[in-house]
């Protein structure tokens, strides 16, 4: 299952490579439980973190990452993707590892993004709600925004609540 995940992950990040001067909109969502291993390790989406930086074009509207990312996977993607502007960029971040103070010294000092939404799925925190974290992104020009108001589930969610 591992060597079938990892070729996967590689399959992917060619299609990223060869589609990037087109690429304006991107989406990846890697959940857990499904790739456990006998050692009992969760594959936490390393293989494209660890990769997807240097794969992306040098501009982005839109990045949603849902993955569980360990620390020194995100620190990788982040260090490959220096030169990268995205206009919205929303991260799911579906294990216990805290990611924060990575985007404030890669992304909120560097002002690689305009607006910013993170969501901490395991204890159900979106960044938006801690209003003195959103408002030291604010003193950098980054609109931190709510899950559901950046992201594609959460858009169709609110229209169709504005049908009914």
């Amino acid at each position: 299952m591992k060597t079938i995940f990892t070729t996967l992950c590689r399959l992917i990040i060619n299609l990223i490579e060869n589609i990037k001067q087109k690429l304006n909109h991107l989406a990846i969502r890697i959940l857990d439980g499904i790739y456990y291993y006998s050692n009992g390790n969760i594959e936490h989406g390393s293989n494209i973190l660890q990769n997807l930086g240097q794969a992306l074009p040098s501009k982005l509207e839109y990045l949603s990452l849902t993955v569980s990312i360990k620390n020194s996977d995100f620190r990788t993607f982040l260090e490959n993707s220096q030169d990268i502007l995205i206009n919205k960029l929303l991260i799911e971040q579906r294990s216990s590892y805290d990611i924060l103070h990575y985007i404030k010294e890669y992304i909120m000092k560097k002002k690689r993004v305009k607006y910013l939404s993170i969501m901490y799925f395991k204890v159900q925190i979106d960044l938006y709600d801690l209003k003195d974290e959103a408002e030291e992104f604010k003193l950098y020009n980054i609109r931190v925004r709510s899950w559901n108001d950046l992201s594609f589930a959460g858009n169709i969610y609110n229209l169709l609540k504005e049908v009914d």
